[in-house]
């Protein structure tokens, strides 16, 4: 890497740092929305998400997924 291109990477970081700093209510703010985002995805991966395949066999993982896919396309075909 060239001498410019690291200074150019060095003063974006160096900006970026100094802002970090230098906040008064970013870091709360920066943390709940942090907060807020593990919290949806953990909500999501336990009510939505639920792994339907776990205990499985193999066959009886290729024939689940089969079913879903017949059923799909039968429905949107």
């Amino acid at each position: 890497m060239d001498h410019k291109k690291q200074n150019i990477i060095v003063s974006v970081w160096n900006l970026y740092a100094d802002g970090f700093r230098n906040m008064t209510w970013g870091r709360p703010l920066w943390g709940l929305i942090i907060l807020k985002i593990v919290i949806l995805f953990a909500i999501l991966r336990v009510f939505f998400f639920q792994p339907v395949l776990s205990g499985k066999t193999d066959s009886e993982k290729s024939e689940f997924v089969g079913e879903r896919l017949t059923e799909y396309l039968d429905d949107n075909v």
